[in-house]
């Protein structure tokens, strides 16, 4: 995103000397010139700002509709959300108390389980349906083990690619890529991606928290399609919401308008790792991983989590 580039770089460079109202005009600005005059009109901004300093700008996108990523991040503790998302994650929580404690132990899940593949020796991550920037960072977890480790997120969002490239990706082997993660081939093949990550090496990639977006004949075929891409020695972490009651899980889905949620079988979950050596436990309570969850467990709503690794082949 050139045109954000330079937006930033004369952000930072008056950031000292322009008081925050007039840091957001001039962001604002440029961000209506990119956009036109006619778009810039009705455009609804999401200001980035860091220690005062507005950081970046996403204008064309309309805050009265729940996003699924920032209803995440209020669940977790976050701020880079607005009241549609709030009272979309507060009507969740209604339904269901827990939701709340089983975003963040999904989040401590995955730093954990990033934290585990670098201990492996694994040094390049792939993080799919990234969501906004939640501390530590996927990066920051694979460097307390590996300093040199690379890590690539991507995501759709604009926001969320605005966050990301603003805050995360700071060129030193981090980067931000805009592609789809249905698509295995095109995400591994993304000449961005590959600035940084080389698939012919080992490499963990990261599905948390995302495929109850996608039903389960497509979930089936995504994970397939990255193991089929990842090099010897890789590892998949992944994660997937579960609900044991039917009923609860369709009245969650029916509330829940940021997305289309699908409550996947424990089965189904199991069968996203095929074709790989399932790490520790296997398939367990992301609360507990890498031991295994208690036998007796009165929660209906479980995050479900492993980690594969591909083997020789």
């Amino acid at each position: 995103m050139p045109g954000l580039r330079a937006a930033e770089g004369r952000v930072h460079r008056l950031a000292g000397v322009l008081g925050e109202a007039q840091q957001v005009r001039m962001a604002a600005g440029v961000a209506a010139a990119q956009a036109g005059m006619a778009a810039a009109a009705t455009a609804r901004p999401a200001v980035l700002r860091q220690s005062g300093a507005v950081l970046a700008m996403t204008t064309g996108f309309d805050t009265t509709v729940p996003n699924m990523a920032r209803v995440y991040n209020y669940w977790l503790g976050g701020k880079d959300h607005f009241a549609a998302d709030r009272a979309e994650a507060m009507r969740l929580v209604e339904r269901y108390p827990p939701l709340p404690a089983m975003v963040r132990e999904n989040r401590a899940f995955l730093i954990q389980a990033a934290g585990w593949a670098a201990r492996q020796g694994i040094g390049q991550f792939v993080d799919l349906g990234a969501g906004l920037p939640a501390s530590p960072a996927v990066h920051q977890a694979a460097r307390a083990v590996l300093p040199a480790a690379r890590v690539a997120y991507v995501d759709t969002d604009p926001v969320v690619l605005a966050h990301v490239r603003a805050l995360l990706a700071t060129g030193d082997g981090v980067t931000a890529i805009d592609a789809d993660l249905r698509d295995p081939a095109a995400v591994l093949g993304h000449e961005d991606l590959r600035a940084v990550i080389d698939p012919a090496r080992p490499v963990c990639v990261i599905l948390g928290a995302v495929l109850h977006f996608v039903d389960p004949d497509a979930a089936c075929a995504v994970t397939a399609g990255y193991v089929s891409l990842m090099a010897p020695g890789s590892c998949l972490v992944l994660s997937c919401a579960r609900f044991d009651d039917e009923e609860l899980a369709k009245q969650l889905a029916e509330e829940y308008t940021a997305a289309t949620w699908y409550n996947h079988s424990p089965a189904d979950i199991v069968g996203f790792f095929d074709g790989l050596e399932l790490a520790g436990p296997g398939v367990t309570e992301a609360r507990t991983w890498p031991k295994r969850s208690p036998e007796v467990d009165d929660r209906n709503g479980h995050v479900l989590a492993g980690v594969g690794r591909v083997l020789g082949r």
